[in-house]
Formats: C-alpha cells, sequence, structure tokens
C-alpha cells in the first residue's frame, strides 16, 4: 500500500514537472499604446453630410474651415487620389493642427495605420534620425491580406486529452492525441487532433463555450471569442461575445489581416525561435532597439509589389 502511495506521489511530480516545462512563446505588438491624452476626447472632423461644419461635434470645435478642407483631403484618401501625397499643416503653436491630423485619423478608422509622433522620438543613442524617420513612415503604410483558408470552425463542446504512458519511461504520461467536439447551427463534429494543436489550444486558453477555428493545413489556433448562448452568465465581464458560426464545422474561409510594412520588416529583423544557450546569450547582448538595415527593407517591399 505504501509502495502505491509513493509511486502515485511520484506520478503527480512528474505531471507538475511537465506542466512547469511546457514554452510559450509570444510575439510582441509592433502598434504603439495608446494613453489618455489632451486629444483622446476626438471621434472625428464633425461635419455634416453635404461636408460643411457641425460647430462643436465629435470632440471638434472652432477651425471650421480647416475642418471642411480636411473633410475634402478624407474622402480624397477613401477614393485612393492621395497615394504618395503628403498633406502639411502649418500655423502657430496651439491652433490644433494635432487635433484636426487625429480627426482625419478618426474619419478614417482603425484599419487605416496612423503614427503620430513628436521631436523627441527621432534622438536616439542607438539608432540613427533618418532609421527613426523610416519606421515611423514604414508604420503608417499598411497591407491586407486576405486569404482562403480550409479552416474548421465552431463552438468548443468538450475538450479531451488522451493520456499514454511515457515512452521514453518514467511514471509520468505525455498527451497522444486531443478530441475536440465543435458544433455550428448545422451540426455537430468530433475531431481528433495532434498534440501540437493541443499546446495552441493551451496558449489561446480555450475552455468550453468558446468559438474558435482551426487552421487546417498549418494548425494554428485562432479564439474568437465566447459564444453569445453564455453572455447571461454574468453580469459585468470583459468578454467578446460571438453568435455561434453557421454552416458545417469544416469550411472554407476568407481570411483577412491588417498589418503595416514596419510589422513585416521587424518579423524578419528578429525571427522567433533558437533555444539554444548561443541564440539565449546574443538576445540578452543584443541592445533593445534593432536597427532595420536598407538591404532587409528592399527584400520585404520585393515580396511586397510581387502581390
Amino acid at each position: 500500500h505504501l509502495n502505491y502511495k509513493s509511486q502515485n506521489n511520484q506520478n503527480k511530480r512528474t505531471a507538475k514537472r511537465q506542466s512547469l516545462n511546457m514554452k510559450i512563446e509570444e510575439v510582441k505588438s509592433t502598434t504603439k499604446t495608446q494613453r489618455i491624452a489632451s486629444h483622446s476626447h476626438i471621434k472625428g472632423l464633425g461635419l455634416n453630410e453635404d461636408g460643411s461644419s457641425a460647430g462643436v461635434s465629435h470632440g471638434m470645435c472652432g477651425q471650421e474651415k480647416a475642418r471642411e478642407a480636411a473633410g475634402i483631403v478624407v474622402d480624397m484618401i477613401k477614393s485612393k487620389k492621395m497615394a504618395g501625397k503628403a498633406l502639411l499643416m502649418a500655423g502657430p503653436p496651439g491652433t490644433g493642427k494635432t487635433a484636426i491630423a487625429l480627426a482625419i485619423s478618426a474619419e478614417l478608422g482603425p484599419k487605416v495605420p496612423f503614427c503620430p509622433m513628436v521631436g523627441s522620438e527621432v534622438y536616439s543613442s542607438e539608432v540613427k534620425k533618418t532609421e527613426i524617420l523610416m519606421e515611423n513612415f514604414r508604420r503608417a503604410i499598411g497591407l491586407r491580406i486576405k486569404e482562403t483558408k480550409e479552416v474548421w470552425e465552431g463552438e468548443v463542446v468538450e475538450i479531451t486529452p488522451e493520456e499514454v504512458e511515457d515512452p521514453h519511461g518514467g511514471y509520468g504520461k505525455v498527451v497522444s492525441s486531443v478530441v475536440v467536439s465543435m458544433k455550428t447551427t448545422k451540426g455537430n463534429k468530433q475531431l481528433k487532433l495532434d498534440p501540437s494543436i493541443y499546446e495552441n489550444i493551451q496558449k489561446e486558453k480555450v475552455a468550453v463555450g468558446d468559438v474558435i477555428y482551426i487552421e487546417a493545413t498549418s494548425g494554428a489556433v485562432k479564439r474568437v471569442g465566447r459564444s453569445d448562448s453564455y453572455a447571461t452568465e454574468y453580469d459585468l465581464e470583459a468578454e467578446e461575445y460571438v453568435p455561434v458560426p453557421k454552416g458545417d464545422v469544416h469550411k472554407k474561409k476568407e481570411i483577412v489581416q491588417d498589418v503595416t510594412l514596419h510589422d513585416l520588416d521587424i518579423a524578419n529583423a528578429r525571427p522567433q525561435g533558437g533555444h539554444d544557450f548561443l541564440s539565449l546569450m546574443s538576445q540578452i547582448n543584443r541592445p533593445k532597439k534593432t536597427e532595420i538595415t536598407e538591404k532587409l527593407r528592399l527584400e520585404i517591399n520585393k515580396v511586397v509589389n510581387r502581390y
């Protein structure tokens, strides 16, 4: 009886050690943090449908002629007539130049990248001034990538990992596969997935009742949100509720991603991975700001222009 008890404790310790060894790597976003500032209240230019100024509206007041002119610029940007052109606003300090610029960005919406910067950002002991200016230009150039992918999409009804004895010996168990049951408005489907996909499910913190999709080719898992059938569960929470997907669980889906040229630069300048000691030391010794070479930028431009 004592032997059985000690073996049981050993199993628990091994399982705990395995859960501690699981490494989750996160890619940091390059978008700047939005903080409450002197222009946070601006929601748009405050114009009527005919383009005339609406007085005090959308957090804007005064500078009516300038706002009307900015409205024409917004229409030109939306009709793709401002590509490669610049807009210069000149005037004494405190006349609302920054406010109008932020109002233009609010009118264009979150899909159009907008990168505000101040003079103090340009000075750095690590990176050249031209490099910082170039970085901000590329932050403001957006790309929309459309891709048709084969996915499994639905609300998670069940997640059951199947465990087997560790082939390398010891008392611990390893996950051999995972059974995920998903439902849509059309029906249910049970999938038997690879253990690597189970790791992706854990990274996304997927629970029963979440709406997810799994890419058939790469095995990437994306949590879309919580099913709206659970919306009345709590009075107050920070969850995003989404409807249960329509159609079959297995489908072809068009996925749209909005990225900037700077995102592509960073992703290629600092490739993820490399868990050996040398790569770890090089990450520690590397300065905080990595300078992106002109050669890398030209390579990315070639790839982008190809499409």
